[in-house]
Parts: C-alpha cells; sequence; structure tokens
C-alpha cells in the first residue's frame, strides 16, 4: 500500500462496479497466523505503551497480505509489577486475559481482572492496564476499530489540554448522549458469570452476545467453543466473518466458499470441497465473510478456541446462523 503510518481504515477501489477480484486476492491469503506473524510492532501512531509494557499486531487493516479490518486482533504484555501509559479513544475494545492477573483503570474507576477474563473497553473512555503482581500478564485484545474510524469517530490521544481551549466552552458531561443504563452493565465477564451450554455448534461458554445485555460491550461478540478429542463442532453457515484464537489443543478446519449466484434474486452456491486450515495452540483462524466452516480436534487432545465477531453484521440484517450439520454431542442429546 505504499504506506508511511500507520493504517486505521483500508480503502477499496476498483475499475469495475463488480469487487470479485478484490473477493478472490483476499480468499487467496494464508488464514492460520501464528507467533511468528508479527503484521505491526506498535512502533508508528500508537500512544498506549510504556517501557516496559509491549504490543504487537497478529491482524489489522494495514496488513499486507490484507485478512479483514472488520475485527483487529493484537496482543498486550505486561511484566510483573508494570503498567502501560494508557490513553483514550472513541471505539470499544475488549480484552481476553491468556495469562496472569491485574486490574484496569476505566474513567478513574479500578475493575479487577485474572485469567480467562474478558474486560471490556467502552466507548469514549480513557484507560491503562495494570500488573502490580509477580507474574508476566497478557492479554489477546480484539476490536471493531475500523467500524468507528470509517463512521468518523476519531477523536483519541493521550489525556492532555484541549487544542484551541479558549474557542470553546466549559466542561460537560460527555456521558449525557451514551445509551441509557450502560454505566450499570458489567465492564468484566468472568467464569462466574457464565455458563457452559450444549449447541449445535458444540459446547459453548457465551461472554458477549446481543442477548447479554448486562455485559457494556456493543461491537464485539465473544464465546468460548470446547470440542472433545476425536469430535468435531456444528457446520455452519453465517455471514460474518470471524476470528478464532486457539487456546488450547489443535486440530483442524474446514471452509467452504459461498459464491453468489445474482438472477432474479440472490442465490447461494457452496463449494463442492473445502478448503483446510492446520490449527494449534497460539494460532489465529480466520473465516472469511460468507462461509460455511467446521472445527475439527483431531491431535489427540480437546480443542478450545476463543470466537470474536463484529456485532455490526447483525445489525445489518445477518443475525442467523444456519447450521448444516450439529455437534455430535448436541446431535446425541437431542435423540436420547
Amino acid at each position: 500500500m505504499g504506506k508511511k503510518g500507520r493504517v486505521f481504515v483500508r480503502g477499496l477501489t476498483s475499475e469495475t462496479y463488480g469487487l470479485g477480484e478484490f473477493r478472490r486476492q483476499q480468499l487467496a491469503v494464508k488464514r492460520v497466523r501464528d507467533d511468528s506473524v508479527v503484521v505491526d510492532d506498535a512502533k508508528v501512531a500508537h500512544s498506549g505503551d510504556s517501557e516496559k509494557s509491549r504490543t504487537w499486531w497478529r491482524v489489522g487493516p494495514g496488513d499486507e497480505e490484507f485478512l479483514t479490518q472488520t475485527i483487529q486482533v493484537h496482543f498486550v504484555e505486561l511484566p510483573p509489577q508494570s503498567s502501560n501509559h494508557g490513553h483514550g479513544h472513541q471505539n470499544e475494545a475488549a480484552f481476553y486475559i491468556l495469562q496472569g492477573r491485574g486490574y484496569e483503570i476505566h474513567d478513574d474507576q479500578r475493575y479487577d481482572w485474572t485469567k480467562d477474563d474478558l474486560v471490556f473497553v467502552h466507548t469514549d473512555s480513557v484507560h491503562r492496564h495494570f500488573n502490580p503482581y509477580d507474574e508476566t500478564a497478557t492479554a489477546l485484545v480484539v476490536k471493531a476499530k475500523s467500524t468507528w474510524m470509517f463512521m468518523g469517530l476519531l477523536q483519541q490521544g493521550r489525556s492532555g489540554p484541549v487544542e484551541r481551549e479558549v474557542e470553546f466552552g466549559p466542561r460537560e458531561d460527555w456521558s449525557r448522549i451514551w445509551t441509557p443504563g450502560v454505566l450499570d452493565r458489567k465492564k468484566v465477564i468472568g467464569v462466574g458469570d457464565t455458563t457452559w451450554e450444549d449447541t449445535p455448534l458444540g459446547r459453548v461458554r457465551v461472554m458477549s452476545s446481543p442477548e447479554r445485555t448486562d455485559a457494556r460491550i456493543f461491537s464485539i461478540d465473544a464465546f468460548e467453543l470446547d470440542i472433545p478429542a476425536g469430535s468435531r463442532s456444528g457446520k455452519y453457515w453465517k455471514m460474518a466473518d470471524e476470528v478464532f484464537y486457539v487456546l488450547d489443543g489443535g486440530g483442524y478446519a474446514l471452509q467452504w466458499e459461498v459464491e453468489a449466484e445474482i438472477a432474479e434474486k440472490y442465490y447461494a452456491r457452496i463449494a463442492k470441497e473445502p478448503t483446510r486450515h492446520e490449527i494449534t495452540k497460539g494460532d489465529t483462524l480466520y473465516v472469511p465473510q460468507n462461509h460455511v466452516c467446521q472445527l475439527f480436534a483431531y491431535d489427540g487432545t480437546p480443542l478450545r478456541v476463543l470466537s470474536a465477531q463484529n456485532r455490526v453484521f447483525k445489525h445489518l440484517g445477518y443475525d442467523t446462523v444456519h447450521f448444516m450439520e450439529d455437534a455430535p454431542e448436541y446431535e446425541a442429546a437431542q435423540n436420547a
């Protein structure tokens, strides 16, 4: 892209109305990324890191090769007895705690977290991460930042005086324009706030969804999926793209491309043969928009993954997941 700085929103241009070639190029990109992939080391146009804390990107809008800007994925690491500088931005973010414990200061309020928690940075939040303990803390961060940027919600930075201050009046309470009741919602969803459920997809622990109105997050949906060794998830089709992070175990995913046949109306044509993607602990797996997917725990151990999606798809009318096959354990329970 010939970029000189950080890419916040990636452009899409074409000399023709059809965008099939862009989609073909995107689908040709490798969809599994491991620890060897650092697409952004946070050295340009980032304000959060301190001398000790570290941030690095796995998926983002400036990537070459490009996967998506619907969901961005990066890591934050806090060594023992450390913190980052902190900053403020309008976009939300969700932090899944991979190891360690610590706490946040959001808008001058403290929120403690520990391993397997999902922590939310709310809209228009001044936030900072702290690790006062003797173990390194690491978080996986997922966010839909480009959605905010595309809509012009880009007032962000470090704490400091207002530029051209004499041109503006006194402080007003910013929360006057927030959704009513958000201050009463949870900022940390712990294991005790969730339950494991048997679903057509498999055994799932939902941490963030439109139905979880107790969680203060509006852009990211997240759940854990636990697949027994030798088993598989349901085979499902949806419009939203998705990023899986492998928390434990390994196996593979099958993904079937869905082509649009545009006749008197839209028809879906599902590929006869899937692509196969091997995954292991620490990998991210990308599922593109409008695909059928199925996960398999076939390395002799259970497969546990974290799923993250951009909720905006549901607001655009794509709020249904169609199951072509149910998970074996769910199907057995239904037929018992």
